[in-house]
């Protein structure tokens, strides 16, 4: 890993979603040099599936070696965000860094997108950004080598970054236009920069998007956090650049990247708007194995030989039982195009759940719709959900959270594939 400079000794840091994830962990690489950290998150309560609170980051961060102040802030209130900042400059006589990590996502089309998932992201992701900027850089501009950093992505405008989730990606490249006006706006006084993970990082919201069984696929946060340290000790001239965060550290002389791997020797799934478009993601992942395949060569004849979708339906009848309908409380339903086309419903909300052709028996919460031959690659595991929705290849309508769920249920169905 990138080792400590002691660069950062003394400098006051403001990080928008720091209690956990990669902000918490840029926090902790500035708290090895002795740094100021600002903790500006909203999460001040235990969350029942989120880990951390503002508190326990500021434990760990003093741990250490740096100073923290938590503050209870919701980037999208104006008047949250400058009694934070006034409170951070009381207490540590200033701001020298702006990290602004505060992110939501979803990652539904259009007519699937309700406006208040809409404004949640346009709010966070875009005024967010703009709005603690804004009220950072009157003290940023005092700072010998003050910096803003965005965790955001390079602005990659293929329409394939566009079509499955127009609503997010504008959200997500507000915070890079940001940076690329306030980097030209700002030249020689403040260093304003983009940084970006080249493969996906283990957090709460990638298990969320991907299943707890993605981890193996994914970096850890401490490469995005490496990757600020070597732009935040930068000087301010240093601006107006998109970050890939494996770029960067190879720079630095890294080469051992097995060391930031959640399981080191595992292929990797590529993060979003770079520039593989998802189907030829896919291909590259399946290619490498990692997807999982078929557990043996009698089950994948079976699969493709006798009936693919009907003999998928009979496995996930044999595996339901009250467990997964209590865990799950979801109704789905299958609209299934190709070889093998029809309707499919699966039940587990009701009794003992029940699954079969047809019309769900109550109305569902969930609706998929996808060529038959996906479906089957999905639930026998060669096709991960996340992927299928970021390619086109899955379409879902209703509750997205209860969407995620079908992980579980396909987890469960491995072992009897």
């Amino acid at each position: 890993m990138l080792p400590n400079t002691g660069k950062l000794a003394g400098c006051t840091l403001f990080i928008t979603g720091a209690s956990r994830g990669i902000g918490k962990a840029i926090a902790l690489k500035a708290a090895k040099d002795g740094a100021n950290v600002v903790i500006a998150a909203k999460t001040a309560q235990p969350h029942p599936k989120l880990p951390g609170t503002i508190y326990t980051a500021a434990e760990e961060i003093e741990a250490a070696g740096g100073k923290a102040f938590p503050c209870i802030v919701d980037v999208r209130d104006e008047q949250q965000v400058s009694n934070a900042v006034e409170q951070a400059v009381k207490k540590f006589g200033g701001i020298d860094i702006l990290v602004n990590n505060a992110s939501a996502i979803n990652l539904t089309g259009t007519l699937e997108t309700p406006m208040k998932k809409v404004d949640l992201m346009l709010g966070i992701n875009l005024r967010g950004t703009y709005l603690t900027s804004k009220l950072c850089i009157p003290y940023l501009q005092k700072s010998k080598n003050p910096h803003i950093l965005n965790l955001s992505p390079p602005l990659n405008m293929s329409p394939v970054w566009f079509k499955n989730h127009t609503a997010y990606t504008i959200a997500k490249y507000g915070m890079s236009m940001s940076v690329l006006g306030m980097a030209e706006e700002f030249r020689g006084e403040i260093g304003v920069n983009a940084l970006w993970p080249k493969t996906a990082i283990q957090t709460a919201a990638m298990e969320m998007l991907g299943g707890s069984g993605i981890g193996s696929q994914c970096r850890k946060p401490e490469i995005v956090a490496d990757a600020a340290y070597s732009i935040l000790t930068r000087p301010k001239t240093f601006t107006g650049n998109f970050v890939i965060d494996e770029d960067m550290l190879k720079k630095e002389g890294i080469k051992n990247f097995d060391i930031y791997a959640v399981s080191p020797g595992h292929p990797l799934l590529p993060d979003f708007f770079l520039d593989d478009e998802p189907e030829s993601l896919i291909q590259k992942m399946e290619e490498h194995g990692a997807a999982p395949i078929f557990k043996s060569g009698k089950a994948q004849k079976e699969a493709v030989v006798g009936g693919p979708v009907a003999e998928t339906f009979n496995i996930i009848k044999a595996v339901l039982n009250p467990e997964v309908v209590k865990a799950t409380q979801g109704v789905y339903k299958f609209d299934l195009s190709g070889e093998h086309s029809g309707t499919w419903y699966i039940d587990l909300k009701n009794d003992s759940g029940s699954a079969g052709s047809g019309e769900p028996p109550v109305k569902a919460d969930v609706v998929m719709t996808l060529d038959s031959a996906d479906f089957v690659k999905m639930f026998t595991g060669k096709l991960k959900p996340t992927m299928a929705f970021m390619s086109g290849k899955l379409k879902i309508k209703g509750d997205m959270s209860l969407a995620m769920k079908m992980e579980k249920m396909m987890a469960q169905l491995k072992p009897k594939l």
